[in-house]
């Protein structure tokens, strides 16, 4: 086996997508996942179901939405920032505590802000309980858009992105907030950790996730020299002290491993196919998920459509250990049904893939509430010949 293939199978297997119930089942499994993968990124899309769901489905077979919920109440997760808003352990809270702080002394979410506002929300939810936006009326006589939240929305989410106040349980999609004391169970450690730990945390974080990481990755989205200098100094002492050691891969990058699993023998790869989210932990770093399986990913939701090349909404399809195209859907709940719009094959596949892509299919239109999967769209052949043109990057 080549190391480029030891390498997709070490990263997919440290992402439990290699082995079907690498995580078990339930929600012991889903905090399993959540814990090994870092943290599930919230996103307000629901063409088919949304981001976070979707990842850990992909991980755990019989995954739903109360079994997030369920982790939620029982004060096992919480919700903060990431690279982007996401559910991460209650065990990591203290690492969310840097950014808070940032928030909290010179850069405001929202740069115009009524701290008189802010003041009274927290009087209200402190003597009146956990409160939702809706709670707050607003009297301005319109709006100009979706961004033009009301000025309560934009206190509240300051006042959360700093710390001040936590999200303690989702109403339908709406966050409900509350104060940390209130939030936090009392074995939480909530000493801020100094640079060195965070640069700790985060290089432990990466290389659980994936199994081996660049430097870059493990500031991904992350500003600061210190932070970087701290990271280096982490991987410096590790590679002095034999716990990692450095790969130089085809596309340039330098990469960290430990030694023994490098030497160990590659995990096994299971015959499947996952549908994935845009937004899967795993395909987040478009230019490692590049240079490590060959695949050009973009989400295209956010460019005209004018530009787009595969769709809207294109999930990503994994078998075995490469990434061989991505398929367009859309589920309508109501209906039941759900609409396969484009089927884009960038690899050369077998037949038992396309048995295993209509199995996945099944598994995923009853996923998304849907009984019925509507393929009209999509040519009668099996697509098995050139992948379609890259995009320039």
């Amino acid at each position: 086996m080549s190391l480029a293939a030891k390498l997709r199978r070490i990263a997919l297997h440290q992402q439990g997508l290699l082995r079907p119930e690498t995580f078990g089942r339930g929600k012991a499994a889903t905090l399993r996942a959540i814990e090994r993968i870092g943290y599930v990124q919230i996103d307000t899309i629901s063409v088919v179901e949304r981001a976070h769901h979707h990842v850990l489905r992909a991980r755990v077979p019989n995954y739903r939405a109360a079994l997030l919920d369920r982790l939620v109440d029982e004060r096992k997760v919480f919700e903060y920032w990431f690279h982007a808003a996401a559910w991460l352990p209650m065990r990591d809270y203290r690492f969310a505590l840097p950014r808070m702080a940032e928030i909290n002394g010179d850069r405001n979410w929202f740069p115009q802000q009524d701290q008189r506002l802010r003041r009274e929300i927290l009087h209200r939810i402190e003597h009146e309980g956990p409160l939702r936006t809706r709670d707050f009326e607003d009297e301005r006589s319109g709006s100009t858009g979706w961004w033009d939240w009301k000025p309560a929305k934009q206190a509240l989410e300051q006042l959360f992105m700093q710390g001040e106040l936590m999200v303690s349980a989702r109403d339908g999609f709406q966050k409900v907030y509350d104060l940390p004391e209130r939030v936090l169970p009392d074995w939480v450690d909530t000493r801020s950790p100094d640079m060195l730990e965070y640069a700790g945390y985060l290089v432990d974080t990466t290389l659980r996730a994936h199994g081996f990481a660049s430097q870059k990755s493990m500031t991904y989205l992350r500003k600061g020299k210190p932070l970087r200098a701290a990271v280096v100094e982490i991987l410096d002492r590790r590679i002095a002290d034999r716990q990692l050691t450095t790969l130089a891969l085809r596309d340039g990058n330098t990469v960290y491993i430990d030694p023994e699993k490098l030497e160990a023998r590659a995990p096994r790869s299971a015959g499947q196919v996952r549908i994935l989210s845009p937004f899967d932990n795993s395909l987040i770093q478009r230019e490692r998920v590049r240079g490590l399986f060959d695949f050009d990913f973009q989400i295209e939701c956010y460019l005209p459509q004018h530009k787009r090349q595969f769709g809207y909404f294109c999930l990503p399809l994994l078998y075995r250990d490469r990434f061989v195209g991505r398929i367009d859907c859309k589920a309508h709940r109501r209906e039941g049904r759900l609409e396969l719009r484009a089927l884009h094959l960038e690899a050369r596949v077998d037949d038992e893939f396309h048995r295993l892509l209509e199995a996945a299919l099944v598994d995923f239109a009853a996923f998304n509430g849907c009984d019925d999967i509507d393929d009209r769209a999509l040519p009668t052949r099996k697509i098995t010949d050139s992948p379609p043109a890259r995009r320039a990057t």
